[in-house]
C-alpha cells in the first residue's frame, strides 16, 4: 500500500518564491497550502526579469513564504516527512536561494532533502492533480522551455521534440514588448488578442514543413516586427484595432503551430499502444485559453484524453515540486548537503542538446 507523505516543496527558479505543503495518500492528494510571492512589480521598469533582482527578492522572501505555507496548512516541521526544493534549471541565482534554504531546513529538522528538476514539477502535475497513470504524453510550454516528452515514471522521460530557439512564452513576452503591452506578456497578449481578428495578418507558422515535433518561434516574433513597422508607416502610428489584430494573428499561429506538433507528438507517442492515451499540458502558457482549445480539438480527433492543470498549477509554484519530491522519494531519491543547484538540467538525458542554445548551453 502506498505510504502517506506530506512534503514541504520550495520552488525559486525564476520569479515566483514559493512554498507550498502537499500531501499524498492511497486515496490522493491535496494540496494543503500553496503561498506564491510573484515579482511583477519589481521587474515592470526593466522590461523583462533581471536575474540578480530576482535572486535578492527570493532570498529575502523564501523564510516568509515557508512559514505562512506551514501556518495555512496547520503543521509544523515535525509534521513533515520530507523537504523538495527546485535544484533546476532556471536563474542560478534564483535557484541557489532555494536550495541553501532548503538544505538549511533540512540540517535543523533532520527531514530528508529531495532535489526536484523543476520540469519534472510541471511534467508530473497531472498525476498531482488527477491521478494520471503512466505513460502519457506531455507538452511543457513556458516562458523559457517548450517540448514534448512520454512521461513513463517519476524520472524516466522520452523527449519526442522541443523548440529549437525562443519558448512561445518569451515569444509572447518579447511580442508584448514590441506592441507596448505590459509584462508579462502572455495575459496581455490574450487580453489584446480578444479584441482582434486572427486571420487579419498573415504570419508564418515555422518549421511545419518539415517533418518532425521541433518548433520554432523567433522568426514568428521577427515576421510581427515586421508587420508592425508596416503598419506604423502605413498610418503613422499603430492604431488600436491593428494593435489587437497583430496579436490575434500571432497567437493564432503560436495555437496552430502547438496543434499540428501536437498531432505529430501523439501520432508517435500511440505507436506504444498506451491504455490510456492522455496529453497533458503544463507551463504559463498552458494558461492562454485559445491553445487550450487548439490541443483540446487535436485530442478529440485522435481519441486521446486531454488533461490541463487549473490556471494557478499551470505557472510555477510549489506544490508540483513537493509532489514530485514525494514521487522521487517514493523511488527512492535522497539527496545530501552536496546537492547543487544547476542552470540547466535536461529530463530526457539521451535526448541530443536542442539547437539554439547560444552562448550559455543547450537549453534544454
Amino acid at each position: 500500500m502506498t505510504q502517506t507523505l506530506t512534503f514541504l516543496g520550495l520552488e525559486s527558479s525564476c520569479d515566483d518564491t514559493a512554498a507550498a505543503v502537499v500531501r499524498s495518500t492511497p486515496d490522493g492528494n491535496e494540496i494543503l497550502s500553496s503561498v506564491v510571492a510573484g515579482q511583477t512589480e519589481l521587474h515592470a521598469p526593466f522590461g523583462g526579469v533581471v536575474p540578480e533582482i530576482a535572486a535578492r527578492a527570493h532570498a529575502e522572501k523564501l523564510d516568509l513564504c515557508v512559514e505562512e505555507a506551514l501556518e495555512q496548512a496547520g503543521i509544523g516541521l515535525d509534521g513533515l516527512d520530507g523537504i523538495a526544493v527546485t535544484a533546476g534549471p532556471g536563474l542560478i541565482g534564483g535557484v541557489m536561494s532555494g536550495v541553501m534554504c532548503a538544505k538549511g531546513l533540512a540540517a535543523g529538522s533532520g527531514l530528508p532533502l529531495i532535489g526536484v528538476n523543476h520540469l519534472a514539477g510541471h511534467a508530473l502535475t497531472p498525476r498531482l492533480t488527477d491521478n494520471l497513470p503512466f505513460p502519457y504524453l506531455m507538452l511543457l510550454v513556458s516562458g523559457g522551455h517548450c517540448q514534448f516528452l512520454i512521461a513513463k515514471g517519476p524520472e524516466e522521460f522520452t523527449r519526442l521534440g522541443g523548440t529549437i530557439d525562443d519558448a512561445p512564452g518569451e515569444a509572447f513576452d518579447k511580442v508584448a514588448k514590441l506592441l507596448a503591452l505590459p509584462q508579462p506578456g502572455g495575459p496581455a497578449v490574450e487580453a489584446e488578442a480578444a479584441k482582434g481578428d486572427p486571420k487579419a495578418i498573415s504570419l508564418p507558422r515555422p518549421l511545419l514543413d518539415r517533418p518532425g515535433c521541433d518548433m520554432s518561434f523567433s522568426g514568428l516574433k521577427t515576421a510581427v516586427l515586421r508587420a508592425r513597422d508596416q503598419i506604423i508607416a502605413q498610418y503613422g502610428g499603430l492604431p488600436r484595432a491593428k494593435r489587437a489584430d497583430l496579436c490575434a494573428s500571432f497567437q493564432a499561429a503560436v495555437a496552430d503551430v502547438l496543434a499540428e506538433k501536437s498531432r505529430r507528438a501523439l501520432r508517435e507517442y500511440l505507436t506504444s499502444a498506451p491504455q490510456h492515451p492522455a496529453l497533458a499540458v503544463a507551463g504559463g502558457v498552458a494558461a492562454n485559453t485559445a491553445i487550450r482549445a487548439s490541443l483540446e480539438t487535436v485530442c478529440g480527433e485522435f481519441g486521446a484524453q486531454f488533461l490541463a492543470p487549473p490556471l494557478r498549477l499551470c505557472t510555477d509554484n510549489a506544490a508540483m515540486i513537493a509532489y514530485a519530491g514525494i514521487e522521487r522519494f517514493r523511488a527512492g531519491a535522497r539527496d545530501g548537503m552536496d546537492l547543487a543547484a544547476r542552470p540547466r538540467w535536461p529530463l530526457d538525458k539521451t535526448a541530443p542538446a536542442l539547437l539554439g542554445s547560444g552562448k550559455k548551453g543547450a537549453k534544454a
